[in-house]
């Protein structure tokens, strides 16, 4: 079973942040329960690569919050 990226906790995303190479990253993602390719586990690498994120924006990511300014918006 792949990933749904919008599944994953805060702890995940840091644990797979910390792989350094796709056999590391299979292995977390078998110890969280999900069953990912050696391809899948290359293109998430290259995605984390490009992401340095402090523990405001990484819990915004994790749905801990808004990415803009949520106090501006209402709801209607």
């Amino acid at each position: 079973m792949g990933i749904n990226k919008n599944e994953l906790t805060v702890e995940q995303i840091r644990k797979a942040m910390e792989c350094k190479d796709a056999a590391e990253l299979m292995e977390l993602a078998k110890s969280e329960g999900f069953e990912i390719t050696k391809d899948e586990a290359d293109s998430y690498l290259e995605e984390l690569s490009d992401i340095e994120l402090d523990k405001e924006n990484l819990d915004k990511v994790a749905g801990g919050g808004c990415y803009s300014d949520c106090k501006a918006e209402a709801w209607l």
